[in-house]
Order: structure tokens, then C-alpha cells, then sequence
């Protein structure tokens, strides 16, 4: 019998995530997504509720500005967007995959009464679209 592909965002996306708060300095942010290979993550209070996102975009000009000048690198509350777009993890996948045409976030945090329980990726997105083709 063939796995059953996922149809909603619980099925696919990555629960233990990396996220970050406003008190993060710029620079360990930077190390976090190069490390987690992400484009960017969500920021979240001290009771993991949603805050904020910010991007590797939001900071590269900030990292080399204080790489340049030798300063202390300002803190994700200084450049994070508050207007989040995230989505519920009982979303059906194919309506997030028809939402992320065009300029949307590669990265959309998974919110639960307002709090962060995961995000999901494009990527995530695309090979669960591929597994309900080949069902």
C-alpha cells in the first residue's frame, strides 16, 4: 500500500524550527540561517507567540555595514517586519502552494492561536504537491 500523500500543512511542516527573538543580535541571526539554510525565520516572544520575520534580505546590508565598520551589529527587534504573513496548519496545501505565486515569502511561519508550532517552506510545499501527483 502506497504512503497517502499530505494534503495539509501539519503533514509537512518542520515542527522543531529555528526562530529567533528581538533581543538576537543581527550577526548570530545571520549564523543561524546559514547554518539552517534558511532565508529567513520567524521572531517570537519568550511564550513562542509570533512577533515578527525576518530575512537574510532584511539583514545582509546590516552585516556588512558592521563587518565594515567594526560595530556591534543592531538586534532583530531593530530590522524585523511585524506584518507576518503565516498560515494555519490545517491549510490545505494546495491553496498555500496557489497563494505563493509571484513575490510571496519562501518561508511561512505555522501559527496555532497566535503561536509559532512550525514553519513551511516552498520547497516543503512543492514535494508534497509532487507526492499527490504521483498517487
Amino acid at each position: 500500500m502506497a504512503d497517502k500523500a499530505p494534503t495539509i500543512i501539519r503533514e509537512i511542516m518542520s515542527r522543531d524550527c529555528y526562530r529567533v527573538t528581538g533581543n538576537t543580535s543581527v550577526a548570530t541571526l545571520a549564523e543561524g540561517l546559514a547554518l539552517h539554510r534558511l532565508p529567513g525565520v520567524p521572531v517570537v516572544d519568550g511564550n513562542d507567540f509570533l512577533i515578527g520575520f525576518i530575512s537574510e534580505q532584511d539583514v545582509m546590508s546590516k552585516v556588512l555595514e558592521s563587518a565594515y565598520l567594526n560595530d556591534e551589529p543592531p538586534l532583530v527587534n531593530d530590522l524585523m517586519r511585524h506584518e507576518v504573513l503565516s498560515v494555519s496548519p490545517t491549510k490545505s496545501i494546495t491553496d498555500l502552494a496557489q497563494e505563493m505565486f509571484g513575490n510571496k515569502p519562501k518561508v511561512y511561519p505555522v501559527v496555532e492561536q497566535n503561536r509559532l508550532v512550525g514553519i513551511v517552506t516552498r520547497r516543503d510545499v512543492l514535494n508534497a504537491i509532487l507526492r499527490m501527483r504521483h498517487r
